[in-house]
């Protein structure tokens, strides 16, 4: 056997640049590219690696560790979970900075890899700097805090420990069912470890990437329970999109008849204008596919976790004798809301689905057909009426400001955003041209994504037009990345609401009692609560201050010019707006459906004792379905 010395960190990256997935006869590298941000836990180790391998793994400079992982993120979804790229920080406040990242990873079945550094393992220099010292275990560290947001997590004490570790990071990020953060803690000593490798560890490898398929008793049993369903509706998940099913769905859906409905993940599964699709289902969905949802007889959930927005909170699904029938690779998914499962990838299970109900064997009745095709020309109609502006040289709503980017936009477009009131809009409003165009993280909706996950979808796709969707809330959580995107010349364009506050949780506030308290950006008045005068911010300025061009709008008018602008620039560009303030946000069709937000029990304020009323009689059509 042949060996070669190298230091602990040097074998990692070395080991990493060679691993690829496969799928479908389609090869790619696994691990992109590496952010990192160094300090004394990994810069003499890992850092020196990557200067080294410098040829074989690029670098990337982040500016906040959280946001690494974001970018992370944002290139894993884009590449369809066939690469991601890796995040290396020091120990101490920079490794605990990617817990939030990675339980957005996590929480989205996206893979991404943390190489966060870690205390000595020799324990020699106890405690050092950024320590927490644990008196009752002294193999704990800050970086125990990632376990719980990890799939798989390990600590690499030895330098031999690496080659089982490695292989078993691999085997996650590239599972289908189990993939999202993985996390090798590497103590500082060790990393800079010198050990004779094995030279097959260094040799190219690839991950396949499953497509499993039905089993045939669940295959049939789906098939019966279709055949059998006079008011089918199908929910189209995330699942579909990491599959790339759309063009299975579409075969199914032409096929059958049988509208679509989509979670935040799943929209796009089927064009805005494809007959089957019926627009955004639960609690920011439309009204054609909630109403659909209240009365389906069978709902077959495609790649869904079925959250509570999905669900309306299990409000929503009310049809008499609803069933579930859950196409997922996960059984875990599959088997949610006590319904019948199809553990299959989504995209092999919806052709096998096809196949077996036979080519114009099974379609429902046209009169089904025509009932949510008459919906869904209305819901049109709703939705131009939100986005027309017969005033172009007014300040812009929220939902105008999203209209003036959809008449722009083209299938080459992507938008992404992740919380506040803008998801809601969009899940309604936005019409959807293609697979990738909407990048909504809405697993765990995280404040702060859009800016630098839009650096990673522009990474994997350099010749889209990415948008980070963003408003003041969002923006003020996590701007730095910027400096990034300026630095490498990612052009990314910002489109940046200003409406003074937490819009989104403004409005929650008011309808459960809480009289919008501490949700707006505004001076303190006499009674100490926030109801002065709006802040003297400016984030246009903030934002040039970052060095990244900045394209006012005043006015719709101005608002159509700069995006045109923007979207032909070459170079960062960000248009600010500011829209009506948060007591009067967006101007959307309301909810068509609850979302539970428990109200206080007992009350003085009659805002809260109004609330709890409301609460009572949503909370009494609460279904559990067995």
């Amino acid at each position: 056997m042949t060996t070669t010395r190298l230091t602990v960190a040097q074998a990692l990256v070395r080991f990493l640049a060679a691993q690829y997935t496969e799928r479908d006869g389609v090869r790619r590298r696994l691990i992109g590219a590496t952010w990192g941000i160094f300090g004394h836990g990994n810069v003499a180790g890992l850092g020196q690696a990557l200067i080294e391998y410098a040829d074989d793994m690029p670098y990337h400079q982040g500016r906040n560790e959280q946001s690494m992982v974001h970018a992370a993120v944002g290139y894993a979804r884009q590449s369809n979970r066939l690469s991601t790229h890796a995040v290396t920080t020091s120990i101490g406040p920079g490794a605990t900075n990617l817990v939030t990242g990675a339980a957005l990873a996590t929480v989205n079945h996206l893979p991404v890899l943390l190489l966060p550094g870690d205390t000595f393992a020799t324990r020699v220099a106890d405690p050092v700097l950024q320590q927490l010292e644990v008196p009752y275990a002294g193999d704990v560290s800050v970086n125990d805090c990632l376990r719980p947001v990890s799939k798989y997590f390990d600590r690499v004490t030895r330098p031999e420990a690496l080659i089982p570790a490695a292989l078993q990071a691999m085997r996650v990020l590239t599972d289908p069912v189990e993939t999202g953060a993985v996390t090798l803690a590497l103590p500082q000593d060790v990393q800079a470890e010198a050990y004779d490798w094995p030279d097959e560890f260094f040799a190219d490898r690839t991950w396949v990437v499953r497509r499993p398929g039905a089993d045939p008793t669940e295959l049939a049993e789906a098939v019966t329970a279709i055949r059998s369903a006079k008011r089918p509706l199908l929910v189209a998940g995330g699942g579909v999109h990491h599959s790339r099913a759309e063009e299975a769905l579409a075969e199914f859906a032409e096929a059958t008849g049988i509208p679509v409905a989509s979670t935040q993940a799943g929209k796009g599964s089927l064009r805005y204008d494809h007959p089957q699709d019926v627009g955004g289902v639960g609690h920011t969905g439309t009204a054609t596919a909630d109403e659909l949802a209240r009365t389906a007889d069978l709902v077959i959930g495609v790649g869904t976790r079925y959250t509570d927005f999905t669900t309306a909170s299990n409000t929503l699904f009310q049809g008499d004798g609803v069933r579930f029938l859950n196409l997922n690779i996960a059984s875990y998914d599959g088997h949610k809301l006590a319904g019948q499962p199809l553990v299959a990838d989504a995209r092999s299970g919806l052709t096998e689905l096809t196949q077996a109900l036979g080519t114009h064997a099974h379609r429902v009745a046209d009169a089904y057909v025509a009932e949510y095709g008459e919906d869904k020309e209305r819901w049109e109609q709703r939705v131009d009426a939100c986005y027309e502006a017969e005033e172009p040289d007014v300040r812009p709503t929220q939902v105008q400001v999203l209209g003036a980017l959809d008449a722009l936009a083209d299938e080459s477009d992507v938008i992404i955003n992740a919380a506040g009131s803008l998801p809601g809009d969009l899940h309604k409003l936005w019409r959807a041209r293609s697979r990738d165009q909407y990048h909504l993280e809405y697993g765990f909706s995280c404040m702060g994504y859009e800016i630098p996950a839009a650096i990673g979808v522009k990474m994997a796709a350099p010749e889209r037009n990415v948008w980070a969707l963003v408003g003041d809330g969002t923006y003020l959580m996590m701007p730095t990345e910027i400096v990034t995107a300026v630095q490498e010349g990612i052009a990314i364009k910002i489109l940046l609401v200003q409406n003074h506050g937490y819009a989104s949780i403004g409005g929650l506030s008011e309808s459960v009692g809480g009289e919008r308290f501490g949700t707006a950006y505004r001076f303190t008045s006499d009674d100490g609560t926030f109801t002065g005068a709006p802040l003297p911010v400016d984030l246009a300025a903030n934002v040039a201050s970052l060095g990244m061009r900045v394209l006012r709008a005043k006015t719709v008018r101005e608002l159509r010019e700069a995006l045109a602008e923007a979207r032909s620039a070459d170079t960062p560009t960000c248009v600010y707006v500011e829209t009506e303030t948060a007591d009067t946000v967006s101007g959307p069709p309301p909810a068509q459906a609850w979302w539970d937000v428990p109200v206080a029990e007992t009350a003085t304020r009659a805002s809260a004792v109004k609330a709890r009323e409301l609460y009572e009689r949503h909370v009494s059509t609460r279904r559990r379905h067995l």
